[in-house]
C-alpha cells in the first residue's frame, strides 16, 4: 500500500503486517502497533500510513484508526510531524529512563497552523501607515482629546465612522447616532443591558453563531432562542411564532459560519417584523467589507435606521487587538447604550480612536481593505482548491475570511481529534451550535487569514493530510 504522504522521509510507509489479537478492535489495533514497535518490525521514522488509508487496508472505521495514532502518540510511540504525516518515535526521544518504559507526553504537539474562523492575518497590518495616522493624529489633537473622554466616543471619530458607513456599507446615520465601542463583544453586551432595562427580556439568535454573544445576552438577564437557518439565511418567519422575542441577531451580509447571505425577501421580512412588534434587530457586519464574486451587499440597517442597530469593529479588517468598534443606534437609545458605559470612557483609549479616525479620512483604511480583500480572495481560491481532491463540499458564498466545508457523516469527530496531533487548530460547525438547536450537518468552519504568507502552503497541507 501506498499513500501522498509517504513519498519522502527515512524510511518510507508502505504495507503495514498487523498482528491484531482478542480485545476489541481498538485495543487489538493499539497491542499490535505496541508489538510491532517494541520488537523493532517498525524501526524508529517509519513512516506510517494516512488513518485514512490504514481504515481502508485493514477494514476498520478511521476514528478507530485516528483514535489508536493519536493515543500511542500520547504513549511516545508515534511522532506526528507537521507535513509530513505520522512516524514511530525515536527511541532516544520515546524512551524514558526507566528500561521498556515510555515517556508520556502532557499535551499535544504545539500549534503550528491555526486555521480558526474569524481570525485575520496580522502579519499585514498596516504597522506604518498606523504610526504616521497616529503621529499626524496626535499634532493636531486638541488638549480636550486627551481627557477622560465622553462615552459616545470621540466626535472626531465618530464623524468619520458615520461618514465611512454611509459611503462603503450604506448605514444610514449621523455621527450622534453612532457610540464607539472596544469591539462588537462589548458593544452587544452594552446594547444587552440597555435593552434588558428598557424591558426586553427574550432575544433570538441564529441556531449557528458564535456562542460567546449568547453568553452575553444571558449575562444581561435576557433568554436566548435559536432561529432557525437553511441556504437562505435565518428563518426569520419564526418571529412570528415568538411573541415574547423583543430583539434579534443576525449576520445578514456573510452568516456566521454557515456563510449564506440573508435573502432579500428575508431582510424585508424581519425589518416588517420589527415594525409590527417594536422589536429590535441587532445587525453585526462583522465582515461585510469582504466579499470576492461581487460588490458587497449592503447593511440591513440602511433600509429601517429606526428599527435596526448596527455593530461594527476593526477586529476582521484590521486587528482585535486594537479594541476598536462602533454601535450605530436610532436617537431613542444613544444616551441609554451609552450610559451602559458608566459616566467616564474607560474602555476604549484616545490615542486609538485619534488614530482611527485619521487613519479613515486619509484614505488608508480603503486601502488596506482593498489590499486584503485581494489577498484573501487568492487564499479562499488557493483552498478550495486544495480541498477539491478530498470527500468535502464548499458551501457558502465567496466572502469574509472562512469556508464551511461539509463532510461525510461522522467525520467531523475524526477530523477534530486528530487536528491537534497534527498542529492545526480547527473547529466543527458542532462548536457554533446553539444548545436548544437541533444537531448539524458535519462540517469544518475553516479560516484562512490566520496563517503567515510564508507558512500559507504548509497549512494547506496539513489540512489536506487531516481530511477525508
Amino acid at each position: 500500500m501506498t499513500d501522498a504522504s509517504t513519498t519522502s522521509g527515512p524510511v518510507p510507509g508502505l504495507d503495514l503486517h498487523l498482528e491484531r489479537h482478542g480485545a476489541g478492535v481498538r485495543e487489538g489495533l493499539l497491542e499490535a502497533f505496541r508489538e510491532a514497535i517494541r520488537s523493532g518490525r517498525l524501526a524508529p521514522g517509519t513512516r506510517l500510513p494516512s488513518s485514512r488509508a490504514l481504515s481502508s487496508d485493514i477494514g476498520v472505521a478511521r476514528n478507530t484508526v485516528v483514535q489508536v495514532y493519536a493515543e500511542l502518540t500520547a504513549e511516545g510511540r508515534l511522532v506526528s510531524r507537521q507535513g509530513s504525516g505520522t512516524e514511530v518515535a525515536p527511541r532516544s526521544d520515546a524512551l524514558s529512563a526507566t528500561p521498556g518504559g515510555w515517556r508520556h507526553p502532557r499535551r499535544p504537539p504545539r500549534l503550528v497552523h491555526d486555521l480558526r474562523p474569524g481570525r485575520p492575518d496580522l502579519s499585514s497590518f498596516p504597522r506604518n501607515e498606523w504610526l504616521r495616522a497616529l503621529r499626524r493624529a496626535l499634532q493636531t489633537a486638541p488638549d480636550e482629546a486627551l481627557g477622560y473622554g465622553d462615552v459616545h466616543g470621540l466626535p472626531v471619530l465618530r464623524e468619520a465612522v458615520a461618514t465611512y458607513l454611509a459611503r462603503a456599507r450604506g448605514v444610514h446615520t449621523r455621527p450622534d447616532n453612532v457610540i464607539v465601542s472596544s469591539g462588537t463583544a462589548q458593544g452587544l453586551a452594552l446594547l444587552a443591558g440597555a435593552l434588558h432595562k428598557l424591558g426586553v427580556r427574550t432575544a433570538a439568535v441564529e441556531e449557528f453563531g458564535l456562542p460567546m454573544h449568547t453568553r452575553l445576552l444571558e449575562s444581561a438577564g435576557m433568554e436566548v432562542v435559536p432561529l432557525p437557518l437553511d441556504e437562505h439565511g435565518a428563518q426569520v418567519a419564526a418571529l412570528d411564532q415568538r411573541p415574547e422575542v423583543g430583539m434579534v441577531l443576525l449576520t445578514p451580509s456573510h452568516q456566521f459560519p454557515t456563510g449564506v447571505a440573508l435573502h432579500p425577501d428575508r431582510r424585508v421580512a424581519v425589518v416588517d417584523w420589527a415594525r409590527r412588534t417594536g422589536g429590535l434587530v441587532v445587525e453585526d457586519d462583522y465582515d461585510g467589507e469582504f466579499r470576492y464574486d461581487r460588490t458587497p451587499v449592503g447593511a440591513l440597517q440602511g433600509t429601517d435606521p429606526d428599527h435596526v442597530i448596527y455593530l461594527g469593529s476593526t477586529s476582521k479588517s484590521l486587528a482585535p487587538g486594537l479594541r476598536l468598534g462602533w454601535i450605530v443606534v436610532p436617537d431613542h437609545l444613544v444616551d441609554v447604550v451609552a450610559g451602559e458605559k458608566g459616566e467616564v470612557e474607560v474602555f476604549c483609549g484616545f490615542s486609538d480612536q485619534l488614530a482611527m479616525a485619521e487613519f479613515i479620512e486619509s484614505g488608508a483604511y480603503d486601502r488596506h481593505i482593498r489590499t486584503m480583500r485581494q489577498r484573501y480572495r487568492r487564499r479562499r481560491d488557493q483552498l478550495v482548491t486544495a480541498l477539491a481532491g478530498h470527500a468535502t463540499r464548499i458551501t457558502g458564498m465567496a466572502a469574509g475570511l472562512h469556508v464551511l466545508a461539509e463532510l461525510p457523516d461522522g467525520e467531523e469527530s475524526v477530523v477534530s481529534q486528530g487536528s491537534a496531533w497534527q498542529g492545526l487548530a480547527t473547529k466543527g460547525l458542532a462548536d457554533f451550535r446553539h444548545p436548544d438547536a437541533a444537531p448539524g450537518k458535519d462540517a469544518l468552519v475553516i479560516g484562512y487569514a490566520t496563517p503567515s504568507p510564508s507558512a500559507w502552503n504548509g497549512a494547506l497541507r496539513a489540512l489536506a493530510q487531516l481530511l477525508p
